[in-house]
């Protein structure tokens, strides 16, 4: 019975993973700027990647592949968005406009002049 169970909240995981790393894939095609897409691709391919990796580790059974995997998960995590961040921050410096439907530009002031 526990093993069902601990089977069913990896698989869950797994799809969970799945579903995010597919909805940060289609985001990184469909939205309409670099900001946005860098966005859908930092926060749901961490989250998606991140469930992955720990169900793999929760799957392989050992406390060692376990604890790698909430290491890997845990970089992902500290670098995504730092990485996110200097992306933006090198498409703004390069002249990539925001899309027409965005309100305000916060990065407007801190351009090269």
């Amino acid at each position: 019975m526990m093993a069902v169970v601990f089977a069913l909240v990896v698989a869950v995981m797994l799809i969970g993973g799945g579903i995010f790393t597919l909805l940060a894939a289609v985001g990184v095609v469909r939205l309409p700027d670099v900001y946005t897409r860098m966005h859908a691709a930092s926060k749901a391919g961490t989250v998606g990647s991140g469930l992955m990796l720990v169900a793999a580790g929760l799957h392989a059974g050992e406390f060692a592949v376990l604890a790698r995997a909430f290491a890997g998960f845990f970089f992902f995590v500290l670098t995504a968005p730092v990485a996110a961040h200097l992306v933006a921050k090198a498409a703004h410096h390069a002249g990539y406009r925001l899309s027409r439907g965005a309100t305000c530009d916060d990065m407007r002031d801190h351009t090269k002049k």
